[in-house]
Parts: C-alpha cells; structure tokens; sequence
C-alpha cells in the first residue's frame, strides 16, 4: 500500500536533495527512500548487536544474574 506523505524541507535542504538526486540518478523520492531504508537497516543492526551483548552480559560483565569473577570462584576445577 502507497501512502502520500508531505515534508517540508528548508531551501538548503532542497537544493542538497536535487544535487544528489542528480549524482545518483535517482528522483528525490527515491533518493529519501533508499536514505531512510540504509538508516532503518543500520539500526536493526545495531539493536541486534546490543541485544547480543546485553544477552551475553559483556556490557555489564554478568552472566545471567552471577558476575564472571562470581563463575570463576564458585567453579569446580
């Protein structure tokens, strides 16, 4: 489904979008298409790799609920 949206942008930012749209060869809509698409993806990625390492504890160094040094100490060797 297509949904018509309007932006308004200052002069400067418009004159900056018909620059690229030319060195891409790309119509403005498609050019903010693509640039919000690659932010969009960018930050999927980013919440994949924080919810990675927040999951592994490496941000806060635990392990569930037990703290690395708590593993170590408590481990049977």
């Amino acid at each position: 489904m297509i949904q018509e949206t309007r932006f308004m942008f200052e002069q400067t930012v418009i004159d900056h979008l018909d620059k690229l749209a030319n060195i891409e060869k790309k119509s403005i809509n498609a050019l903010i298409r693509d640039m919000i698409e690659e932010r969009y993806e960018k930050l999927k990625q980013q919440q994949k790799l924080d919810n990675f390492y927040s999951g592994i504890g490496l941000s806060t160094g635990l392990i569930g609920n037990n703290s690395i040094q708590e593993i170590k100490a408590n481990r049977n060797v």
